[in-house]
């Protein structure tokens, strides 16, 4: 299996299903799903698994049991390379494109309070910002949810107060349309963006070691 790039089919396919998020639109259209979308990612998957591991593709349903929006499909299609507990490398297509990213999407308490403790010792702290400062610098885009206020027990004054209001912390990077995402030098784009990320996982799981392995990713 030898990847080509991403069809510009795929992207249409998800400007219309952002149109039409129905059944009869998916049935009509499954066989795009399955040879501009999934198969793609299949390719992909096969490629990257020597260096990051295996790739998990996500399934193209929404769960909607509590969501208010009732729209039966996803509207991108993700896959995620774990390095620990809903942590690990990412990658998304959409019909906005290409986008590339790495970090924690979701932490229990106890991992959380580890980020957090690493955050603000001055031994490691430091090591996270000069992370972000080179990532930020090749044009990629700090994420994640925030809490609005200053966590409880931490200092108002504190230097990295932004960084310890996060819930989940990401970095990410959007290829858009860019001609080269139809190519099979997107799996290069791939590669270079999850290997610049490296260090960020690599301080993630130094942050975390010991904490019990307790969440898992759910996309």
């Amino acid at each position: 299996m030898t990847f080509e790039g991403f069809p510009v089919a795929a992207l249409d396919f998800y400007d219309d299903l952002e149109v039409d998020n129905t059944k009869s639109f998916w049935e009509a259209h499954k066989h795009i799903y399955r040879d501009a979308v999934k198969a793609p990612f299949d390719a992909v998957a096969a490629a990257v698994a020597e260096e990051f591991g295996p790739l998990k593709i996500f399934r193209p349903y929404r769960d909607v049991r509590f969501a208010k929006d009732k729209t039966p499909y996803k509207a991108h299609q993700g896959a995620f390379v774990g390095t620990g507990p809903a942590t690990g490398w990412y990658v998304e297509l959409s019909s906005h494109g290409l986008r590339t990213g790495a970090g924690f999407y979701e932490a229990s308490g106890p991992r959380l309070a580890a980020f957090r403790d690493a955050v603000a010792d001055e031994r490691t702290g430091p090591a996270l910002e000069a992370i972000l400062e080179v990532l930020t610098g090749t044009g990629m885009t700090v994420g994640g949810d925030r809490l609005k206020t200053r966590p409880r027990g931490y200092d108002p004054d504190h230097p990295r107060l932004e960084l310890l209001k996060h819930r989940s912390l990401t970095i990410g990077r959007s290829h858009g349309f860019e001609p080269v995402i139809h190519t099979p030098a997107a799996l290069d784009l791939i590669r270079e963006d999850w290997r610049a990320c490296r260090p960020l996982l690599e301080w993630l799981a130094d942050a975390t070691a010991g904490v019990p392995d307790d969440v898992r990713i759910r996309r």
